[in-house]
């Protein structure tokens, strides 16, 4: 595999950083660890491999085995809260963007969350899906991401 360019957040100036900067505002008002699968689960719906691997390199979250195999499955899991699986839904209907988010389950999240943490949850998963298209229009390999290698070096 090779990628189309190089990333495009290496390319145009300050662009890496200020996605970086974005992507941490989430960090303040939203459970870390719920925001690692928030950014696994939209990943895996927008087939980002690079993103998949990136957890993986940076080890960043700190979960059960259990919970991370079957977070494709949340749904049919019980390894998972009911505010999870409220963050989840939200999560997928931001990323399937056809016909918005529903009242339903925006109604739901809002049960289990004060308005700071849906705005954060909100605000990470559209940063997470903007990473995912950069990455998949321009055919980012995973394991190659030459911004993560100098990070960990």
């Amino acid at each position: 595999m090779e990628a189309r360019i190089r990333n495009p957040a290496m390319l145009v100036p300050n662009a890496g950083q200020s996605l970086m900067a974005l992507g941490q505002l989430a960090k303040a008002s939203a459970p870390e660890k719920l925001l690692g699968l928030l950014h696994l689960r939209v990943s895996q719906i927008n087939g980002c491999a690079a993103c998949l691997n990136l957890h993986v390199l940076m080890k960043d979250i700190d979960e059960t085995p259990e919970r991370l195999f079957t977070l494709p499955a949340w749904r049919e899991s019980p390894f998972f809260t009911p505010a999870e699986r409220a963050a989840f839904a939200l999560a997928e209907q931001i990323t399937r963007i056809e016909g918005g988010v529903s009242d339903e389950v925006w109604d739901e999240a809002a049960r289990h969350y004060d308005q700071p943490t849906l705005a954060a949850i909100v605000l990470h998963v559209s940063v997470v899906n903007l990473y995912n298209r950069v990455n998949v229009a321009t055919r980012q390999v995973a394991g190659q991401e030459e911004w993560l290698k100098t990070k960990l070096r």
